[in-house]
């Protein structure tokens, strides 16, 4: 068995998801919690993103054929998106695509239930992982490739649920320094494989002739 389906779709997500960046999001909108909350906050907001992303794995397909979208034209978009994320990361700046905007943000600091807004969505299942989903799942070629994708996103929320559940400790061992050093690593490594996605898609769609 192939797998290499995994650790592109692990990598992908891991940007997309935003596992290397909730940590500081999830203790700054926590902070005057207790534990046992936010442990609450953080167990719900990943069954629900799960769910959400499972949602869009299974329904990719048909979601694509209700709009008319082919698959060469959702590889080329989705890679473009995903490039602009990864270019964000690098850069260290904030966008929409993986997390919460300023504005979501500062609703959240004013709720009392953070684990469906903003930590479900957008701050776990956000566009850019919904994006990352419809694209990996509809690209594999094979049944065996399908389910690694969804064995990637099972386990990329595994490892979210895990951060968040030591997201202070986490926030105050590496620092703003040790996260930036790990986003921007993952930035580049995503921005690769988004090029690739351009690249796939503008292949099978038939532009260039062949």
């Amino acid at each position: 068995m192939d797998t290499s389906a995994f650790l592109v779709a692990f990598a992908t997500l891991f940007a997309t998801v935003g596992v290397a960046d909730i940590a500081f999001i999830f203790a700054a909108l926590t902070k005057d919690n207790t534990p046992a909350q936010r442990r609450t906050f953080a167990t719900r907001g990943v069954i629900i993103a799960l769910l959400i992303l499972l949602f869009f794995a299974f329904l990719g397909n048909a979601i694509l054929d209700v709009f008319g979208i082919t698959i060469p034209a959702l590889r080329t978009a989705g890679g473009v998106l995903l490039l602009l994320i990864a270019i964000d990361m690098v850069f260290a700046r904030h966008s929409g695509g993986t997390g919460t905007t300023d504005e979501e943000e500062s609703e959240a600091r004013h709720a009392q239930d953070i684990s469906v807004f903003p930590l479900a969505m957008p701050l776990l299942a956000g566009p850019g992982a919904i994006s990352a989903v419809i694209l990996l799942t509809t690209g594999a070629r094979t049944d065996a490739e399908f389910w690694l994708v969804i064995a990637a996103i099972v386990v990329i929320l595994a490892l979210a649920w895990l951060t968040l559940l030591v997201a202070i400790p986490i926030q105050r061992l590496l620092g703003l320094t040790g996260l930036s050093v790990v986003s921007r690593v993952v930035g580049i490594l995503l921005a690769a494989l988004a090029v690739q996605f351009v690249f796939d898609g503008i292949k099978a769609s038939g532009l260039l002739g062949g």
